[in-house]
């Protein structure tokens, strides 16, 4: 139960991180600097609030390594469709050899 709790938290941290880190780039020129910092550290306080409690539930049920594989594998699972659908980028070959390399990780990190 702590698993699922914990990547379900990820989940939602990572769409929080991902705005915070890559919606502003979306209209960049249209406003300041400044102004997408202090929004973007208003979004990434929801992510922070959603990570730590993340973490701290998953330590224990996985190891640091495997709370950091995960973290990476929902990390991207979350960034490609928002690359896609809201940054309007081409989708490549290269997401699927990207998934492919964490899927490895993932086998390696819980492998016994």
């Amino acid at each position: 139960m702590s698993v699922a709790k914990t990547i379900l938290l990820l989940v939602l941290s990572n769409v929080f991180m991902t705005f915070a880190w890559y919606a502003h780039l979306r209209n960049s020129a249209s406003k300041p600097l400044i102004v997408a910092i202090v929004l973007s550290w208003g979004i990434a306080f929801f992510e922070y609030a959603l990570q730590v409690p993340a973490n701290r539930i998953g330590y224990g049920a996985l190891t640091l390594p495997q709370l950091k594989i995960i973290q990476e594998v929902i990390s991207l699972s979350v960034f490609v469709p928002f690359g896609i659908l809201y940054m309007k980028e081409p989708i490549s070959w290269n997401y699927a050899y990207a998934g492919l390399c964490l899927a490895g990780a993932v086998y390696f990190i819980f492998k016994s």
